[in-house]
């Protein structure tokens, strides 16, 4: 799975890359049984297909027009035929709202949660659950157990699926949140192009440009490139960001049956001033602290730079008129590097009323990298059997990983408490601690993985109006290494069945059913740092989909319920300072609602609504810093009367959520919701300015309450011009 991010390694969350699963070679054989038991008619097809002459002269053309993604089943399915829900947040959405980074994008997501517990370090989470599993177009590995570092720019993607429930199928691992799938952009039949700048609160700048054309007059070859820049500072004390994005990819036809796409990406986003954790917010009497929104633990000196990589090379080839060879791999580095300070309340009292004291302060340094190759290849295409025509997907999947992480010694902080020191009253100045003198550099964490796939899929029509979606996934997965000392070298496989089902009400209504088995190795640590067994588990879904007005718009229900057993969970610190986590057996139900599409030639929308309830080890109160019941709203329209002037209103609800601090205190964050607006004027053709406002109401909120949190940004603008060519 990809891995948008690296995980740093710190006193309160440990840092590994998560894992995988294994089977035996039943699953296997039995598809294998059935694509033979069709064996003599897809050999007469794909002869028929083999001197057909109507394929098209130059297949790549089609392909760019025609260019869809697979969706949650690697399947030739419609959003409304997969028995699963399904989000999408596309290039136009993104665009209207400037959500330039990823953070942004997934908050307008149905289901989503967003949880900035550092400023660099995020974790999304779907139905109660972490998303530990992220794509680039239908290929990936299992990221950092769900944490993103840093901010990833959306320039180079052309949408961003967002698939709800048990993910096994489409990676080999998962559990009941679901899976990111990042679509890139790829070139188009006909040369265009954008070019950007905007200026906004904080004095934020960005600069972007997209550019695609065909090298050749039949249109054979084509290429995009796609830069962007942005960089300002923020309404959190001190803290400054930069990040740059380079994007190109060409593709193009090799013979009359093949396709051929190279790519390659880098970004480099760089963080002065930012949190290493976050706020406290409990006195030692049990109420409450508010701070300015400002409030930031940070100190000058400190900084967070990362930087990432990713080449690919795909080639598919047309099998006959039905069936497709795709082949694939992927290279992915990402290198991070940091000084970071980290304010806690170490004594576990509770700040003092009045004079603010008793947090105390840690500081680290450090640096890593991880290097990662993917490789896949699948067939898929369509077989007639029992007089009507299937689906079928076959694929395997190579993949390995090797991540070092070091860190320097600071000698000054060596005072018996595992480094800390006492604080002054916060708010503090940047200033209040000088920067350590670093010493030595060593290798603290090395982690080797690798995992083998071999996964398959098909749909049956069964009648007309029935159809059964099966599927498997076998996995092995092999990870080594060292972990401060702890030494791990471990071998895990499991076989996860998939099946769906989906019934034709009519025309309109289309109704499913869906079971996922779940089987995901975590590698999260128990208190002596052996990583915790995998985590299993069944998920459930029942939905109704629909679609109204000329099938411009789509509505989505859902009831789902998933059980996950011995699931990594926060506990605490062992002898050594270091967070460490033990199993737990929870259960999230509950129902979702979306619609999404055109309400009219001029309006568009999105509203989705999500309520949950998870109950574990503490009943209820298991996980409340994840938000029982959230609403998300985007409404895109012009005028009627005068179509080049745009307006739109988007935002998001949630419920209250809490935590127990590490004092035993619960900290507390109200209902609340936070609106976003856009007005955009055509004043030429092919010129837009945009004017976009976030937070209208100037909402004050604590953005998580996961392990800790820091307000949301107030009210803000960005002022846009759009040129395109």
């Amino acid at each position: 799975m990809h891995a948008i991010g690296s995980a740093r390694t710190s006193r309160h969350v440990s840092r590994h890359a998560p894992a995988a699963a294994t089977p035996n070679r039943l699953g296997l054989a039995v598809f294998l049984a059935l694509l033979a038991a069709n064996g003599t008619a897809f050999a007469a097809d794909a002869a028929a297909a083999d001197s057909a002459t109507d394929l098209d002269a130059v297949l790549v053309v089609a392909q760019r027009a025609e260019r869809v993604s697979n969706g949650a089943t690697n399947l030739d399915l419609t959003i409304k035929e997969t028995p699963q829900s399904i989000s999408v947040i596309d290039s136009a959405q993104m665009q209207a709202f400037q959500t330039n980074s990823l953070n942004d994008a997934l908050r307008m997501a149905t289901g989503i949660q967003v949880d900035e517990w550092e400023t660099n370090r995020t974790t999304f989470t779907s139905r109660g659950f972490d998303i530990e599993n992220t794509q680039i177009d239908g290929v990936g590995l299992p990221n950092d157990w769900g944490i993103v570092t840093g901010a990833m720019d959306m320039a180079g993607y052309e949408k961003l699926e967002v698939i709800r429930g048990a993910n096994g199928l489409l990676t080999g691992v998962g559990n009941a949140a679901g899976t990111i799938n990042y679509v890139r952009k790829r070139p188009t039949n006909d040369a265009q192009g954008s070019l950007g700048v905007s200026y906004g609160s904080w004095d934020t700048v960005r600069a972007d440009i997209d550019y695609s054309t065909p090298f050749t007059d039949d249109g054979r070859w084509a290429g995009r490139f796609v830069a962007a820049h942005q960089e300002g500072d923020s309404w959190l004390r001190d803290k400054q960001d930069q990040r740059d994005f380079v994007y190109g990819v060409v593709d193009g036809q090799v013979g009359e049956n093949g396709t051929l796409t190279l790519g390659y990406s880098w970004q480099q986003a760089q963080t002065d001033g930012n949190m290493w954790g976050a706020l406290a917010f409990m006195y030692s009497d049990g109420t409450q602290a508010e701070w300015p929104r400002s409030a930031s633990t940070t100190q000058d000196w400190t900084f967070w730079d990362t930087t990432n990589q990713n080449a690919f090379v795909e080639y598919a080839h047309q099998l006959g008129s039905d069936w497709q060879l795709k082949l694939s791999y992927d290279y992915r580095n990402t290198e991070n590097a940091d000084k970071l300070f980290y304010a806690t309340d170490y004594a576990a009292t509770g700040l003092e009323p009045g004079t603010n004291l008793g947090l105390y302060g840690y500081a680290w340094r450090g640096d890593d990298e991880m290097t990662s190759h993917l490789a896949t290849a699948t067939v898929d295409g369509r077989f007639a059997m029992w007089g009507r025509e299937h689906e079928a997907m076959l694929g395997v999947g190579w993949a390995k990983s090797e991540a070092e992480n070091r860190e320097f010694d600071a000698d000054i902080y060596d005072n018996g408490m595992y480094g800390y020191i006492p604080m002054p009253a916060f708010p503090w100045a940047g200033n209040a601690v000088p920067e350590p003198v670093w010493g030595a550099r060593s290798v603290y964490s090395v982690l080797d993985q690798r995992l083998k796939r071999a996964f398959g899929a098909t749909r049956l029509a069964l009648t007309d109006r029935f159809k059964a979606v099966l599927g498997f996934n076998f996995a092995e997965y092999h990870r080594e290494g060292v972990n401060y000392g702890v030494v791990f070298d471990q071998t895990e496989s499991h076989t996860s069945p998939y099946a769906g089902l989906t019934y034709d009400f009519n025309e309109h209504v289309l109704g499913y059913v869906s079971y996922s088995d779940i089987y995901h190795p975590q590698s999260q640590s128990d208190a002596e740092g052996r990583y915790l067994d995998p985590t299993k588990g069944t998920n459930y879904e029942l939905g109704v989909k629909a679609d109204w007005l000329d099938k411009r718009l789509l509505t989505t229900f859902a009831v789902f319920q998933a059980k996950q057993d011995n699931l990594a969970t926060g506990a605490g610190y062992n002898q050594n300072g270091q967070y460490y986590y033990t199993g737990v057996n929870v259960e999230s139900k509950g129902v979702e609602f979306e619609v999404t599409g055109k309400v009219s030639e001029y309006v568009d929308l999105v509203f989705g609504a999500t309520a949950l309830k998870l109950t574990g080890q503490d009943g209820d109160d298991t996980y409340r810093w994840v938000p029982r019941r959230t609403a998300n709203l985007m409404v895109m329209a012009r005028l009627p009367s005068y179509t080049a002037l745009s307006y739109g209103l988007g935002g998001r609800w949630q419920s209250d959520i809490s935590n127990v601090e590490s004092n035993g205190f619960t900290v507390r964050q109200d209902s609340y919701a936070v609106l976003n607006g856009f007005v955009a004027w055509d004043f030429v053709p092919n010129a837009t300015v945009r004017l976009n406002v976030n937070n209208l109401t100037d909402e004050k909120y604590i953005n998580t309450l996961r392990y800790s949190g820091f307000y949301g940004a107030p009210a803000n603008y960005m002022l846009s011009l759009n040129w395109r060519f």
